[in-house]
């Protein structure tokens, strides 16, 4: 398994105010993307980057300096140092040359050398690549050796990425025993756990009723069939990020989302209790964006049977407006408390993942295209006819089709042909990617 299926580690960058965390950032990518002023505390908010080196991709947190709050130094230094602890993969402390090592930086190598957290020790400022002098006192953390980096001048940030590279962890080897792997994903409380536990007919998760109870994504297996494993990851709530005070859940939607990007299905759970929401349409639509299938468990559907009779109809028909967005979605109504619609789930989810990954042959993807231009030409565009003279499917997992044309098309005219194709292949569970090749004059 490669970084392209896994999901990427989470590298949290933490100091003290000023210690050019946020410029160490900048380098790091490449480009300009942390908010960087001399003024100390200008980063208050998390900010996350994607980052590559070597292979290897991880994410990249910028945090906010370890500096006394309301309560105290004691307090925020705990606070801070607990969120690296429990939610990163690896801990970049960066340091001040210019100023040695201070109470506040010894006191959060204290608390950093109580975890099995890595924690990689860059010392920044050194922008005298002859004068390594004020490196040595930063051996008294007791954080292994430190790397001497000047984030202004770019010294040795190549030594810096080799060295966070080496402190990753391995990409886990699991999935690869795994036919498949799916991710468990909705708004906190809906019941996630309490499915997983019901797929794998054990108290595999931690189920109460309080929002936020997972914290790390919990990864499962159970067997579809014989030969075959699905690999199943139950993450933490997908809360709106804008909500999102404490650190610790922060990691834990950092976490959930690079998650969903590393595999093949999403089963998005929705309380039917509540309806699908604006954030429910939030999360399904960042699953169509990261291109996975997806499969919706409408759970808690026991507490929807006291309605009347007009009242459910009304209830249905809202739910599927709600979702008129994922017209190929497959939708299952659940309930994890009476296991209604459970043994359902399962097949689901191998029928989405098999459609991700199917691919049709040529002849036929152009034999359905040709059809649909017969059936409907699209629109003349400046006195001129638009054709589709090629098409092919490049790619699976998501099906994408290359249309080869003389014209761009209209958007609505690609949900034409898109629902042409689907007409003799439904890719049920899976979405289609259409994308448009203009050939010029000439080349036509």
């Amino acid at each position: 398994m490669n970084d392209t299926t896994a999901r990427a580690p989470v590298v949290a960058v933490v100091g003290r105010p000023n210690v050019g965390k946020s410029s160490l950032v900048n380098r790091v990518l490449g480009r300009r993307e942390a908010i960087v002023q001399e003024t100390p505390g200008v980063t208050r908010d998390r900010r996350s980057f994607v980052a590559e080196w070597g292979g290897r991709t991880f994410e990249l947190v910028d945090t906010g300096g370890l500096e006394p709050g309301a309560e105290g130094l004691d307090a925020r230094v705990a606070e801070q140092a607990q969120v690296a602890m429990t939610a990163a993969d690896l801990i970049v402390f960066v340091v001040d040359a210019t100023t040695g090592p201070t109470q506040d930086d010894i006191e959060v190598a204290v608390k950093l050398r109580r975890s099995d957290t890595p924690v990689l020790v860059a010392v920044n400022k050194i922008d005298r690549p002859d004068d390594l002098t004020p490196v040595a006192d930063f051996y008294k953390l007791g954080l292994g050796d430190p790397l001497p980096v000047s984030a202004l001048h770019g010294t040795a940030s190549g030594d810096l990425l080799e060295r966070l590279v080496e402190m990753l962890p391995p990409p886990g080897g699991s999935a690869e025993e795994a036919w498949a792997s799916a991710a468990i994903v909705g708004r906190p409380n809906v019941g996630k756990s309490s499915i997983l536990n019901r797929l794998l007919n054990e108290e595999r998760s931690i189920v109460d009723s309080t929002p936020g109870t997972t914290r790390d994504p919990v990864d499962s297996f159970v067997a579809l069939d014989e030969d075959r494993r699905l690999r199943i990851v139950d993450t933490a709530g997908m809360r709106r990020e804008v909500q999102i005070k404490d650190p610790i859940e922060y990691f834990s939607w950092l976490r959930s989302r690079g998650t969903l990007r590393a595999v093949d299905v999403a089963l998005l759970v929705v309380d039917a209790s509540e309806g699908v929401t604006g954030h429910d349409q939030r999360i399904a639509n960042e699953i169509i964006e990261s291109g996975r299938a997806c499969v919706v468990a409408l759970n808690k559907w026991d507490l929807t049977r006291g309605m009347p009779a007009t009242d459910r109809d009304r209830f249905e028909r809202s739910i599927a407006t709600e979702l008129r967005f994922l017209p190929w979605v497959t939708t299952v109504r659940s309930s994890a408390t009476t296991t209604r619609g459970i043994d359902r789930l399962l097949p689901a989810l191998d029928a989405a993942v098999a459609s991700h990954r199917r691919r049709l042959p040529t002849a036929l993807v152009n034999k359905i295209v040709r059809g649909a231009q017969q059936d409907r030409p699209h629109p003349r565009s400046g006195g001129r006819a638009v054709r589709i003279l090629y098409a092919v499917q490049a790619r699976s997992a998501p099906p994408t089709i290359i249309l080869f044309t003389n014209h761009r098309l209209e958007t609505s005219y690609l949900r034409y042909l898109e629902n042409k194709l689907r007409v003799v292949e439904p890719f049920a569970g899976s979405p289609i990617s259409l994308q448009v090749r203009v050939k010029t004059r000439d080349k036509v």
